[in-house]
């Protein structure tokens, strides 16, 4: 068959396309942002890239008519947008509008689980998007699945920070609530085999694990599979406010996603029996093998997706990678270094493996505190790490920059800065004529982004040396190199 998938490079997307291949189908893959999509796309030739943004429906022209099933995985849990609901529902009624101009059959939408008469705003906008996505053209099938657990799941890395980070805690009143947490495989499960079966047609399931258990006891036997001895007192004096200001300090989420999580975690999400399970074949594992399966993910460095990599994820940094592509040049400040290689493979894997665990080679302490700085203004700080300890493409994560271009072949990375800052700036590495070329360059806004150059200034004479001595080893060789901090004002 031909599949369409649209959030293609999300974290639900990403996983699904190949247990579709794997199935024999010809899949579609519908992204805002071509030099997001993995590269082994572009070398399959059952894998076609569409480039196409659902708020802007003059762009759906590209996707072909010849489809059999559509998946409609877009949502925006971490989206700061005050008007978040609107831009939902405008996303599904473009869907659907072109949907039904194609030879569709079946939609399948992935939502979540709405049992209760309170809704948080983003279950509320789920539910909406189910009502917008009904059609007389094609059958509808829903998903609503409530907590998903797998490697890189924000509910399983907001809760592998807090057990592994705290000994004790002392908690909202919100970790009483009662959930069924689901597998990442078994969603997949669910998803990939209702493609083209008429036995789902125009049917609404429930999915969730075989087992009814509070956040409290996910973080206990989270801490359980690990070996940790964790001990929680949970209190009822923390708002929803001071709630979200903690999961936003103590772990690697931001304060719009731990806000929106808060909202969601008061309302308990369980789901109503059906013979979904048995229909489909899928037979949902227990919340501690979800964990374990998960690990075994993260030993192996396999984790195909994480909810770090979501464009969303920082709050800053909203349009096509493309934009920033090209650094600018006039109007900016600039930090040049350059030394003599003499090991290229070596440094370009030391460049590929910058930052996360690795650390930024030189001046550690220093980027740590530029971290805390940067978490204590509302940003991101340095906590969301890097989903892959030595590879790196374009739109991934990697502390508080985001990767624009990643490209081995052509000896090239430049990273976007996505911390707060009073302007923009970018930081690139590149080898050429048997030279490390390290860039470090800053476009002011206003009074403030000039005084802001000027105050960081003296550290970077120090640390940028030293990170690029430390990724050419400079101290075994003989080098030359050249600064410039040059104003084009």
């Amino acid at each position: 068959m031909n599949i369409l998938v649209t959030g293609a490079t999300g974290y639900i997307g990403k996983r699904l396309i190949p247990f579709l291949l794997n199935e024999g189908h010809t899949v579609i893959c519908v992204v805002r942002d071509r030099l997001r999509a993995e590269k082994s796309y572009f070398e399959d030739e059952n894998v076609y890239v569409i480039e196409a943004d659902f708020l802007k429906p003059e762009t759906l022209q590209n996707i072909p008519k010849k489809i059999d099933v559509a998946y409609y995985l877009i949502h925006s849990m971490s989206n700061s947008s005050k008007d978040f609901e609107s831009l939902e529902e405008r996303c599904a009624i473009n869907f659907k509008n072109y949907i039904e101009t194609t030879d569709v059959k079946q939609v399948i939408y992935l939502s979540g689980i709405t049992n209760e008469d309170k809704l948080s705003k983003h279950l509320q906008s789920r539910k909406n998007v189910e009502d917008k996505l009904a059609s007389d053209n094609y059958a509808l099938t829903i998903f609503k699945a409530g907590i998903i657990v797998g490697s890189g799941s924000s509910s399983f890395e907001i809760i592998r920070d807090l057990v592994e980070k705290l000994p004790f805690m002392i908690a909202p009143k919100w970790l009483n609530t009662k959930t069924q947490p689901l597998a990442v495989r078994d969603v997949l499960g669910f998803l990939s085999k209702a493609a083209g079966n008429e036995a789902v047609y125009n049917e609404t399931y429930d999915v969730f694990g075989p087992e009814v258990i509070t956040y409290k006891d996910m973080l206990l036997q989270f801490a359980e599979v690990r070996g940790l001895k964790r001990y929680i007192l949970t209190v009822p004096v923390m708002t929803p406010k001071l709630s979200s200001y903690w999961l936003y300090f103590v772990t690697s989420t931001s304060y719009k996603l731990a806000s929106s999580l808060v909202d969601s975690m008061g309302i308990q999400i369980i789901g109503k029996e059906s013979d979904i399970n048995a229909l489909l074949e899928v037979n949902p594992i227990t919340y501690k093998e979800a964990v374990a399966l998960a690990f075994e993910k993260i030993e192996q460095n396999s984790i195909v997706s994480s909810w770090k990599d979501s464009m969303v994820s920082s709050g800053r940094l909203r349009n096509n990678l493309h934009k920033y592509v090209n650094v600018p040049k006039f109007g900016c400040f600039k930090d040049y270094k350059e030394r003599y290689v003499i090991d290229t493979k070596e440094t370009i894997e030391k460049i590929w493996s910058i930052g996360g665990t690795n650390g930024w080679y030189y001046g550690t302490i220093l980027w740590r505190i530029r971290g805390y700085i940067d978490k204590l203004f509302g940003g991101i700080g340095l906590r969301r790490g890097r989903t892959n300890p030595t590879e790196l493409k374009a739109g991934d994560a990697l502390d508080f920059w985001r990767v624009i271009f990643a490209n081995k072949s052509q000896q090239k990375l430049l990273l976007y800065a996505e911390m707060r800052l009073p302007g923009e700036a970018w930081l690139e590495f590149k080898i050429e004529d048997n030279k490390l070329k390290q860039t470090a360059t800053f476009r002011p806004r206003g009074l403030w982004g000039r005084l802001y150059w000027y105050t960081v200034l003296p550290f970077h004479g120090f640390i940028f040396s030293g990170m690029i001595n430390k990724l050419v080893k400079v101290e075994s060789q003989k080098a030359t190199f050249t600064t410039e901090n040059v104003s084009n004002l």
